[in-house]
Protein backbone atom coordinates (compact mmCIF):
# COMPACT_ATOMS: atom_id res chain seq x y z
CA UNK A 1 0.00 0.00 0.00
CA UNK A 2 2.98 2.19 0.74
CA UNK A 3 4.00 2.07 -2.61
CA UNK A 4 0.65 2.37 -4.42
CA UNK A 5 0.94 5.99 -5.29
CA UNK A 6 4.20 5.22 -7.37
CA UNK A 7 2.92 2.45 -8.91
CA UNK A 8 -0.16 4.94 -10.05
CA UNK A 9 1.58 7.25 -11.70
CA UNK A 10 4.24 5.21 -13.48
CA UNK A 11 1.38 3.51 -14.77
CA UNK A 12 -0.25 6.99 -15.70
CA UNK A 13 3.03 8.32 -17.63
CA UNK A 14 3.10 4.96 -19.25
CA UNK A 15 -0.19 5.33 -20.97
CA UNK A 16 -0.25 9.19 -21.23
CA UNK A 17 2.24 9.02 -24.27
CA UNK A 18 0.15 6.09 -26.28
CA UNK A 19 -3.48 7.74 -26.40
CA UNK A 20 -5.24 10.59 -28.37
CA UNK A 21 -5.39 13.35 -27.51
CA UNK A 22 -8.80 13.40 -27.00
CA UNK A 23 -7.66 11.46 -23.81
CA UNK A 24 -6.33 13.24 -21.95
CA UNK A 25 -4.78 10.57 -19.41
CA UNK A 26 -3.58 13.26 -16.73
CA UNK A 27 -7.02 14.19 -15.35
CA UNK A 28 -6.87 10.84 -13.64
CA UNK A 29 -4.00 12.71 -11.47
CA UNK A 30 -7.23 14.31 -9.29
CA UNK A 31 -7.45 11.11 -7.57
CA UNK A 32 -3.62 10.64 -6.67
CA UNK A 33 -3.85 12.42 -3.56
CA UNK A 34 -6.84 10.01 -2.78
CA UNK A 35 -4.53 7.08 -3.49
CA UNK A 36 -1.98 8.41 -1.05
CA UNK A 37 -4.44 8.99 1.62
CA UNK A 38 -4.60 5.05 2.17
CA UNK A 39 -1.36 4.70 3.62
CA UNK A 40 0.37 7.85 4.39
CA UNK A 41 -0.23 10.58 6.71
CA UNK A 42 -1.54 14.07 5.81
CA UNK A 43 1.93 15.95 5.15
CA UNK A 44 2.22 12.94 2.14
CA UNK A 45 -0.93 13.47 1.10
CA UNK A 46 -0.76 17.41 0.89
CA UNK A 47 2.65 16.62 -0.71
CA UNK A 48 0.94 14.05 -3.30
CA UNK A 49 -1.23 17.14 -4.22
CA UNK A 50 1.50 19.42 -5.31
CA UNK A 51 3.37 16.63 -7.30
CA UNK A 52 -0.01 15.73 -9.11
CA UNK A 53 -0.62 19.64 -9.69
CA UNK A 54 2.41 20.27 -11.24
CA UNK A 55 2.75 16.75 -13.32
CA UNK A 56 -0.83 17.73 -14.59
CA UNK A 57 0.69 21.06 -15.79
CA UNK A 58 3.95 19.60 -17.21
CA UNK A 59 1.88 16.95 -19.52
CA UNK A 60 -0.73 19.54 -20.56
CA UNK A 61 1.80 21.92 -21.54
CA UNK A 62 4.32 19.74 -23.28
CA UNK A 63 3.63 19.90 -26.86
CA UNK A 64 4.92 16.40 -27.97
CA UNK A 65 2.55 14.59 -25.01
CA UNK A 66 -0.13 12.13 -27.57
CA UNK A 67 0.77 13.97 -30.68
CA UNK A 68 -0.25 17.44 -29.70
CA UNK A 69 1.55 20.20 -32.15
CA UNK A 70 0.83 22.89 -28.97
CA UNK A 71 0.57 22.69 -25.46
CA UNK A 72 -2.76 23.19 -23.28
CA UNK A 73 -1.30 24.30 -20.55
CA UNK A 74 -3.61 26.75 -19.85
CA UNK A 75 -6.97 25.43 -21.51
CA UNK A 76 -10.23 26.05 -18.94
CA UNK A 77 -10.29 22.15 -18.78
CA UNK A 78 -7.04 21.62 -17.47
CA UNK A 79 -7.40 24.56 -15.21
CA UNK A 80 -10.45 23.24 -13.76
CA UNK A 81 -8.28 19.93 -13.50
CA UNK A 82 -6.08 21.62 -10.91
CA UNK A 83 -8.59 22.96 -8.98
CA UNK A 84 -10.14 19.67 -8.40
CA UNK A 85 -6.79 18.12 -7.89
CA UNK A 86 -6.32 20.78 -4.78
CA UNK A 87 -9.61 20.04 -3.81
CA UNK A 88 -9.48 16.25 -3.48
CA UNK A 89 -6.08 17.13 -2.00
CA UNK A 90 -7.62 18.78 0.74
CA UNK A 91 -10.18 16.27 1.18
CA UNK A 92 -7.56 13.63 1.17
CA UNK A 93 -5.63 15.45 3.88
CA UNK A 94 -8.57 15.57 6.39
CA UNK A 95 -8.74 11.47 5.00
CA UNK A 96 -5.60 10.85 5.89
CA UNK A 97 -5.64 12.47 9.25
CA UNK A 98 -8.84 10.85 10.51
CA UNK A 99 -7.31 7.28 9.59
CA UNK A 100 -4.23 8.12 11.15
CA UNK A 101 -5.85 8.68 14.39
CA UNK A 102 -8.61 5.75 14.45
CA UNK A 103 -4.93 3.53 13.78
CA UNK A 104 -3.46 5.43 16.88
CA UNK A 105 -6.60 4.61 18.48
CA UNK A 106 -6.94 0.48 17.33
CA UNK A 107 -3.45 0.55 18.31
CA UNK A 108 -4.11 1.63 21.71
CA UNK A 109 -7.20 -1.13 22.43
CA UNK A 110 -4.72 -3.75 20.59
CA UNK A 111 -2.45 -2.55 23.67
CA UNK A 112 -5.03 -2.70 26.45
CA UNK A 113 -5.77 -6.07 25.05
CA UNK A 114 -2.75 -7.69 24.80
CA UNK A 115 -2.43 -6.87 28.97
CA UNK A 116 -5.39 -8.21 29.01
CA UNK A 117 -4.84 -11.67 27.82
CA UNK A 118 -1.39 -11.77 29.57
CA UNK A 119 -3.22 -11.83 32.72
CA UNK A 120 -5.96 -13.71 31.54
CA UNK A 121 -3.80 -16.32 29.85
CA UNK A 122 -0.53 -15.51 31.11
CA UNK A 123 2.26 -17.46 29.82
CA UNK A 124 3.00 -21.11 32.09
CA UNK A 125 6.80 -21.53 32.56
CA UNK A 126 8.42 -23.49 29.57
CA UNK A 127 9.88 -25.44 32.46
CA UNK A 128 8.59 -26.83 36.00
CA UNK A 129 10.49 -29.47 37.31
CA UNK A 130 11.22 -32.10 35.31
CA UNK A 131 8.65 -30.68 33.04
CA UNK A 132 8.34 -28.58 29.88
CA UNK A 133 5.72 -26.97 28.81
CA UNK A 134 4.55 -24.65 25.97
CA UNK A 135 0.90 -23.12 25.26
CA UNK A 136 -0.56 -22.21 22.01
CA UNK A 137 -3.66 -19.86 21.77
CA UNK A 138 -4.94 -18.48 18.46
CA UNK A 139 -7.96 -16.74 17.93
CA UNK A 140 -10.34 -17.13 14.89
CA UNK A 141 -10.78 -13.60 14.55
CA UNK A 142 -8.01 -12.18 13.02
CA UNK A 143 -8.19 -8.69 14.92
CA UNK A 144 -9.04 -10.45 18.53
CA UNK A 145 -6.55 -10.87 21.49
CA UNK A 146 -8.64 -12.35 24.14
CA UNK A 147 -11.87 -15.58 23.85
CA UNK A 148 -13.03 -18.28 25.66
CA UNK A 149 -11.01 -20.80 25.20
CA UNK A 150 -8.20 -20.82 28.40
CA UNK A 151 -5.01 -23.32 30.15
CA UNK A 152 -3.11 -22.90 33.06
CA UNK A 153 -0.30 -24.36 34.76
CA UNK A 154 0.46 -24.63 38.47
CA UNK A 155 3.51 -25.87 40.60
CA UNK A 156 2.30 -27.18 43.96
CA UNK A 157 2.43 -29.17 46.22
CA UNK A 158 0.74 -32.11 45.22
CA UNK A 159 2.40 -31.93 41.93
CA UNK A 160 2.35 -29.25 38.48
CA UNK A 161 -1.68 -29.23 38.08
CA UNK A 162 -3.05 -28.79 34.45
CA UNK A 163 -6.16 -27.18 33.81
CA UNK A 164 -7.47 -26.49 30.00
CA UNK A 165 -11.02 -25.63 29.23
CA UNK A 166 -13.67 -23.92 26.59
CA UNK A 167 -16.29 -21.52 27.70
CA UNK A 168 -19.67 -21.59 25.47
CA UNK A 169 -20.40 -18.15 24.15
CA UNK A 170 -18.81 -15.52 22.35
CA UNK A 171 -17.75 -12.15 23.26
CA UNK A 172 -17.22 -10.62 26.73
CA UNK A 173 -19.34 -12.91 28.71
CA UNK A 174 -17.03 -15.50 27.92
CA UNK A 175 -14.32 -13.38 28.76
CA UNK A 176 -15.66 -13.01 32.29
CA UNK A 177 -16.38 -16.35 32.53
CA UNK A 178 -12.46 -17.62 32.01
CA UNK A 179 -11.36 -15.08 34.20
CA UNK A 180 -13.24 -16.24 36.83
CA UNK A 181 -12.58 -19.93 36.38
CA UNK A 182 -8.67 -18.94 36.31
CA UNK A 183 -9.04 -16.94 39.45
CA UNK A 184 -10.73 -19.84 41.47
CA UNK A 185 -8.01 -22.58 40.01
CA UNK A 186 -5.13 -20.56 40.61
CA UNK A 187 -5.93 -20.22 44.31
CA UNK A 188 -7.83 -23.42 44.57
CA UNK A 189 -4.97 -25.19 43.40
CA UNK A 190 -2.70 -24.93 46.36
CA UNK A 191 -5.35 -25.96 48.85
CA UNK A 192 -7.12 -28.75 47.50
CA UNK A 193 -5.57 -31.86 48.13
CA UNK A 194 -7.26 -34.23 45.84
CA UNK A 195 -8.22 -33.58 42.19
CA UNK A 196 -11.86 -34.29 42.19
CA UNK A 197 -12.45 -31.64 45.23
CA UNK A 198 -10.38 -29.15 43.14
CA UNK A 199 -12.82 -29.39 40.33
CA UNK A 200 -15.91 -29.62 42.83
CA UNK A 201 -14.37 -25.89 44.21
CA UNK A 202 -13.61 -24.46 41.24
CA UNK A 203 -17.37 -25.22 40.11
CA UNK A 204 -18.93 -24.12 43.50
CA UNK A 205 -16.67 -20.58 42.56
CA UNK A 206 -18.12 -20.45 39.01
CA UNK A 207 -21.75 -21.08 40.16
CA UNK A 208 -21.61 -18.21 42.49
CA UNK A 209 -19.96 -15.87 40.15
CA UNK A 210 -22.52 -16.79 37.70
CA UNK A 211 -25.17 -16.21 40.25
CA UNK A 212 -24.06 -13.03 41.18
CA UNK A 213 -23.79 -11.55 37.83
CA UNK A 214 -27.02 -12.59 37.20
CA UNK A 215 -28.93 -12.06 33.78
CA UNK A 216 -31.09 -13.96 31.29
CA UNK A 217 -27.87 -15.99 29.83
CA UNK A 218 -26.35 -16.93 33.60
CA UNK A 219 -27.68 -20.63 33.73
CA UNK A 220 -26.22 -21.31 29.96
CA UNK A 221 -22.63 -20.19 30.94
CA UNK A 222 -21.15 -23.53 31.07
CA UNK A 223 -17.71 -24.41 30.81
CA UNK A 224 -15.96 -27.84 29.56
CA UNK A 225 -12.80 -28.66 31.19
CA UNK A 226 -10.10 -31.35 31.93
CA UNK A 227 -8.15 -30.97 35.21
CA UNK A 228 -4.90 -32.73 35.15
CA UNK A 229 -2.29 -33.68 37.62
CA UNK A 230 1.41 -34.73 37.20
CA UNK A 231 2.84 -35.69 40.89
CA UNK A 232 6.73 -34.97 41.33
CA UNK A 233 7.51 -38.76 42.46
CA UNK A 234 5.31 -40.76 40.38
CA UNK A 235 5.12 -41.79 36.90
CA UNK A 236 1.66 -41.52 36.28
CA UNK A 237 -0.90 -38.51 35.15
CA UNK A 238 -4.34 -38.11 37.28
CA UNK A 239 -7.23 -36.90 34.82
CA UNK A 240 -10.52 -35.43 35.78
CA UNK A 241 -12.21 -34.96 32.34
CA UNK A 242 -15.51 -32.37 32.63
CA UNK A 243 -17.00 -32.69 29.40
CA UNK A 244 -13.96 -31.76 27.26
CA UNK A 245 -12.34 -33.67 24.38
CA UNK A 246 -9.80 -36.11 26.03
CA UNK A 247 -5.81 -35.51 26.60
CA UNK A 248 -3.24 -37.45 24.49
CA UNK A 249 -0.62 -38.86 25.70
CA UNK A 250 2.42 -39.22 22.96
CA UNK A 251 5.59 -42.11 22.79
CA UNK A 252 7.50 -42.88 20.31
CA UNK A 253 5.35 -44.35 18.03
CA UNK A 254 2.17 -44.30 20.05
CA UNK A 255 -0.84 -41.71 20.95
CA UNK A 256 -3.14 -42.86 23.40
CA UNK A 257 -6.41 -41.03 23.84
CA UNK A 258 -6.78 -40.91 27.59
CA UNK A 259 -10.53 -41.49 28.05
CA UNK A 260 -12.29 -43.56 30.05
CA UNK A 261 -15.24 -43.32 29.12
CA UNK A 262 -16.01 -41.50 33.15
CA UNK A 263 -16.72 -37.87 32.05
CA UNK A 264 -18.10 -35.66 34.56
CA UNK A 265 -20.80 -32.97 33.16
CA UNK A 266 -19.17 -29.51 32.22
CA UNK A 267 -18.88 -27.21 35.22
CA UNK A 268 -21.82 -24.98 35.95
CA UNK A 269 -23.90 -27.86 34.87
CA UNK A 270 -22.94 -30.44 37.66
CA UNK A 271 -26.10 -29.68 39.80
CA UNK A 272 -28.38 -30.68 37.23
CA UNK A 273 -27.02 -34.46 37.57
CA UNK A 274 -25.66 -34.50 41.33
CA UNK A 275 -23.03 -36.98 40.14
CA UNK A 276 -19.41 -36.85 41.81
CA UNK A 277 -16.33 -36.28 39.86
CA UNK A 278 -14.49 -39.50 38.90
CA UNK A 279 -10.68 -39.52 38.58
CA UNK A 280 -8.47 -41.20 36.27
CA UNK A 281 -5.15 -42.42 36.58
CA UNK A 282 -2.69 -43.24 33.34
CA UNK A 283 1.09 -44.20 33.60
CA UNK A 284 3.08 -41.13 32.41
CA UNK A 285 6.82 -41.69 32.21
CA UNK A 286 10.11 -40.18 31.16
CA UNK A 287 10.10 -39.25 27.74
CA UNK A 288 6.11 -39.40 27.52
CA UNK A 289 4.47 -35.66 26.19
CA UNK A 290 0.81 -34.90 26.99
CA UNK A 291 -1.36 -32.60 24.82
CA UNK A 292 -4.65 -30.74 26.14
CA UNK A 293 -6.66 -29.19 23.70
CA UNK A 294 -9.96 -27.20 23.12
CA UNK A 295 -12.62 -28.62 20.69
CA UNK A 296 -11.41 -25.97 18.19
CA UNK A 297 -8.94 -28.44 16.72
CA UNK A 298 -10.45 -31.33 16.29
CA UNK A 299 -13.74 -29.38 14.77
CA UNK A 300 -11.33 -27.37 12.49
CA UNK A 301 -12.63 -28.39 8.83
CA UNK A 302 -11.48 -28.52 5.65
CA UNK A 303 -13.17 -27.33 2.46
CA UNK A 304 -15.29 -30.76 1.99
CA UNK A 305 -16.21 -30.37 5.44
CA UNK A 306 -14.12 -32.85 7.17
CA UNK A 307 -13.15 -33.25 10.88
CA UNK A 308 -9.17 -32.54 11.32
CA UNK A 309 -8.06 -36.12 12.16
CA UNK A 310 -5.91 -34.99 15.34
CA UNK A 311 -5.29 -38.92 15.89
CA UNK A 312 -3.88 -39.86 12.91
CA UNK A 313 -1.91 -36.64 12.46
CA UNK A 314 0.24 -36.90 15.65
CA UNK A 315 1.12 -40.50 14.90
CA UNK A 316 2.86 -39.61 11.56
CA UNK A 317 4.65 -36.39 13.35
CA UNK A 318 6.85 -38.66 15.21
CA UNK A 319 8.91 -37.52 18.51
CA UNK A 320 8.54 -33.98 18.30
CA UNK A 321 9.49 -31.33 21.36
CA UNK A 322 6.50 -29.47 22.60
CA UNK A 323 7.35 -26.16 20.76
CA UNK A 324 7.99 -27.65 17.71
CA UNK A 325 4.60 -29.92 18.01
CA UNK A 326 2.67 -26.97 18.75
CA UNK A 327 4.16 -25.19 15.97
CA UNK A 328 3.76 -27.68 13.48
CA UNK A 329 -0.03 -28.54 14.86
CA UNK A 330 -0.77 -24.80 14.14
CA UNK A 331 0.41 -24.73 10.79
CA UNK A 332 -1.37 -27.52 9.71
CA UNK A 333 -4.56 -26.45 11.52
CA UNK A 334 -4.10 -23.34 9.15
CA UNK A 335 -3.28 -24.97 5.69
CA UNK A 336 -5.87 -27.80 6.41
CA UNK A 337 -8.63 -24.58 6.81
CA UNK A 338 -7.55 -22.96 4.50
CA UNK A 339 -6.27 -19.89 6.40
CA UNK A 340 -10.06 -19.68 8.04
CA UNK A 341 -9.87 -20.61 11.45
CA UNK A 342 -13.82 -20.81 12.28
CA UNK A 343 -13.69 -21.14 16.15
CA UNK A 344 -10.39 -20.44 18.99
CA UNK A 345 -7.80 -22.74 19.41
CA UNK A 346 -6.22 -23.36 22.53
CA UNK A 347 -3.66 -26.42 23.53
CA UNK A 348 -0.97 -27.30 26.20
CA UNK A 349 1.75 -29.73 25.31
CA UNK A 350 3.52 -30.62 28.95
CA UNK A 351 6.46 -33.11 28.49
CA UNK A 352 8.49 -35.40 31.24
CA UNK A 353 11.73 -34.86 30.50
CA UNK A 354 14.09 -38.00 30.55
CA UNK A 355 16.05 -37.14 34.36
CA UNK A 356 12.71 -37.05 35.70
CA UNK A 357 12.53 -39.23 39.27
CA UNK A 358 11.53 -42.28 38.87
CA UNK A 359 9.08 -44.09 41.49
CA UNK A 360 6.62 -46.96 42.06
CA UNK A 361 4.60 -48.62 39.36
CA UNK A 362 1.69 -46.43 39.04
CA UNK A 363 -2.08 -48.47 39.82
CA UNK A 364 -3.87 -49.67 37.02
CA UNK A 365 -6.08 -47.46 34.91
Amino acid sequence: MRWLPALYVAGLLVLEPVTPVEWPVSFVLIALPLVTAFAHGPVAVGGATVFAVVLEGVLAGTPCCAGRAVGYLWDRHYVAAYFCTGLVGVLGMILAAHRVRRERTLADVRFVADIAQRVLLRPVPHRIGSLRLESLYRSAAAEARIGGDLYEAVPTRYGVRLLIGDVRGKGLLAVETAAALLGAFREAAHDEPALPALADRVETSMNRRVMLLGGSEAGERFVTAVFAEIPPRDPLVRVVNCGHPPPVRLRCGEVTELDSGRSAPPLNLGVLEGEPYHVDTYSFRPGDQLLLYTDGITETRDAAGTFYPLLRRLRSWGCLPPRELLERLHQELLEYSGDRLQDDVAALAVHLTADAPSGPPPPAG
